[in-house]
C-alpha cells in the first residue's frame, strides 16, 4: 500500500468514526476532493451533512470557509468587494468567503439567482470577477453545497447550468437503526470533553500528486465505452424498452460522462485497484448522472427518485465485453 493511499483510508477510517452509518457519504466526499470536484449534498436535517464537511475540513491541509445562505445574501458577501481607502485614495480587493480551499455552502438554494450564479464561474473556472478584475481561487478548491428537499418556502432551485457544475449529487439518507445508540454516545462523548484530533492534517502536495495518479489511471476501451453506454441510455432509453423511456424527459449532458470518468477512477484508486473496473462504474453513476436527469411527470408519480431512474438504467445497460 503507498503511503499516500494509506493516509486517505486513514482520513476515511476518521471521518466514518465521526458520522456513524454514513459510509458511502464519506467516500464519495474522498472522491471528489481526489478529484477536485464540487459536490452538492441534500439530505433531511439532522443528517450530518454540514458535520461531516467540518470533520473532512480538520483532516486536510487548507482553509475552510462557510457561507450561510439567506434570501438577502449578495453576491459580494461570497465573492469579496472593492473597498475604498482613504488614506492611499485607492480601491483595495477584499476577499470574500469563495477565496477559501474547502467552502461549505450551506442551503445553497435559500439564496437568490444572483447569488447562485456568482458561483457559477468559481466553480467551473476557479476564479472570480470583482469590478472588471480577474482573481484566482486557491489551487486546492472544493465547493461542498447543502440543501433540504424538505420546507420549500423561501428557496430557489438551482438553475440546471448550476446543477451541472457539481461533479456528484451525495442523497445523504437517514443513518440506520443499529447505528443511532452509537451516534448517541458518540455525540455524549463529545459533549464532555472535545474529541482530541487522531491524525495529522494530510498536505496538499500529497493531494496533488494523488490526484496525477489517479489520472495516469489506466481505463480500458471497455470500460469507456460502458460509461458513454450508460449516459447515452439517459438520452435515448427507448432503446431499452418503453418503461424506461416513460421515465425521463431528459438525459444527461456530456459533463455527465466527464464526471463519471473522473469519479470512477478515483473510486478504483481508493479500492486499491490500478484499473477502472465495471463494479466501480456501477457504483459512482447515480452521484454522477442523477442530478443531471430529468425525469418525466410519470416518474414522479410513481415516486420514481433520480437515483432510482439511474439504477434501472444500469440494469438494463450491458456491460460492454
Amino acid at each position: 500500500m503507498s503511503a499516500s493511499r494509506d493516509s486517505i483510508l486513514k482520513i476515511s477510517a476518521a471521518m466514518n468514526a465521526a458520522i456513524i452509518g454514513q459510509e458511502t457519504v464519506v467516500e464519495r466526499l474522498l472522491i471528489a476532493l481526489l478529484t477536485g470536484g464540487n459536490v452538492l449534498m441534500e439530505g433531511l436535517p439532522g443528517t450530518a451533512k454540514t458535520r461531516s464537511i467540518k470533520t473532512l475540513s480538520r483532516l486536510i491541509e487548507g482553509e475552510f470557509s462557510r457561507v450561510q445562505f439567506t434570501p438577502d445574501l449578495l453576491p459580494s458577501d461570497v465573492t469579496g468587494s472593492e473597498i475604498y481607502r482613504e488614506k492611499t485614495a485607492t480601491f483595495e480587493f477584499q476577499p470574500g468567503p469563495i477565496f477559501g480551499n474547502l467552502v461549505l455552502a450551506d442551503e445553497i438554494n435559500r439564496a437568490p439567482a444572483k447569488v447562485q450564479a456568482a458561483l457559477l464561474e468559481a466553480m467551473e473556472e476557479h476564479q472570480v470577477t470583482v469590478a472588471g478584475t480577474t482573481h484566482k481561487l486557491p489551487e486546492l478548491f472544493l465547493v461542498l453545497a447543502t440543501q433540504n428537499p424538505i420546507e420549500q418556502e423561501g428557496t430557489y432551485p438551482l438553475p440546471e447550468a448550476q446543477m451541472d457544475r457539481f461533479l456528484l449529487y451525495v442523497q445523504v439518507p437517514y443513518p440506520a437503526a443499529e447505528n443511532e445508540l452509537s451516534i448517541l454516545q458518540l455525540v455524549r462523548r463529545e459533549s464532555v470533553a472535545e474529541t482530541p484530533a487522531v491524525l495529522d492534517p494530510i498536505l496538499q502536495e500529497t493531494i496533488f500528486a494523488i490526484r496525477k495518479e489517479i489520472d495516469s489511471m489506466h481505463v480500458a476501451p471497455a470500460a469507456e465505452q460502458y460509461m458513454v453506454d450508460l449516459v447515452v441510455a439517459t438520452r435515448d432509453p427507448i432503446r431499452y424498452d418503453k418503461e424506461l423511456a416513460s421515465l425521463i424527459q431528459l438525459g444527461a449532458s456530456p459533463r455527465g460522462t466527464i464526471a463519471l470518468d473522473r469519479a470512477s477512477r478515483a473510486r478504483a484508486w481508493l479500492q486499491g485497484h490500478d484499473f477502472v473496473s465495471p463494479a466501480d462504474i456501477q457504483a459512482i453513476a447515480p452521484a454522477c448522472l442523477a442530478h443531471r436527469v430529468h425525469l418525466s411527470y410519470e416518474a414522479e408519480a410513481a415516486g420514481k427518485s433520480r437515483e432510482d431512474v439511474i439504477g434501472e438504467v444500469i440494469q438494463r445497460v450491458a456491460v460492454t465485453a
